[in-house]
């Protein structure tokens, strides 16, 4: 599994714009930027003709930002437009990580999506809530949870107890016991065999 770095973004305010074509947009906060992209001054309502460009636009829908400036990945942001590419919630101020592709995730929606599944319950092996870390047990080159790893014949848990452990036979996981048994009724049908 890659190894994940949980990051935070911050952020900033952006610098004021320069005068523009309204002489009341002398500041951020009284422009807005419209669907298509233009930009209004808010108290008259006046197409500002020449877009500031001293404002920095957004990554991900490439409009000018005029109020907060959230910085992460070495990139600018609306603090609304910064969300996890799986559950699209909001990631200001939150943990998250980036796959190799660059995309940014929740940590939650990255372990479920890049976590090793369990052969048993083929559920993604990752850490519980409020955990960073979990125990995934290998066996016979197959991913297990720590409460699936159990004898196939008995059901025994094979990481606690006296049959604590993992005695493969043919490809199969078994307790101490188990195996035993199963070594025992070969070697009696061998025999009758013969």
């Amino acid at each position: 599994m890659p190894q994940i770095s949980q990051k935070q973004a911050a952020a900033t305010s952006p610098p004021s714009p320069p005068r523009a074509a309204c002489p009341v947009a002398l500041a951020a906060e009284n422009l807005q930027s419209s669907q298509s992209g233009n930009i209004y001054c808010l108290h008259s309502c006046i197409r500002v003709d020449e877009v500031p460009n001293t404002l920095e636009t957004c990554t991900i829908c490439s409009k000018p930002i005029m109020e907060r400036i959230l910085r992460a990945t070495g990139k600018a942001y609306h603090p609304h437009c910064f969300t996890c590419v799986v559950c699209h919630r909001s990631l200001d101020g939150i943990p998250f990580t980036v796959d190799a592709s660059n995309h940014i995730h929740c940590i939650e929606d990255f372990h479920k999506k890049f976590a090793p599944r369990c052969c048993v319950c083929s559920e993604p092996i990752m850490p519980a809530p409020g955990q960073e870390e979990t125990v995934r047990i290998v066996a016979l080159d197959r991913d297990f949870h720590v409460q699936c790893y159990r004898c196939e014949d008995c059901g025994s848990l094979l990481s606690e107890g006296d049959n604590q452990g993992c005695y493969p036979l043919d490809g199969h996981v078994l307790c101490k016991n188990c195996n035993t048994s199963r070594i025992q009724d070969l070697t009696a049908k061998a025999t009758t065999d013969l």
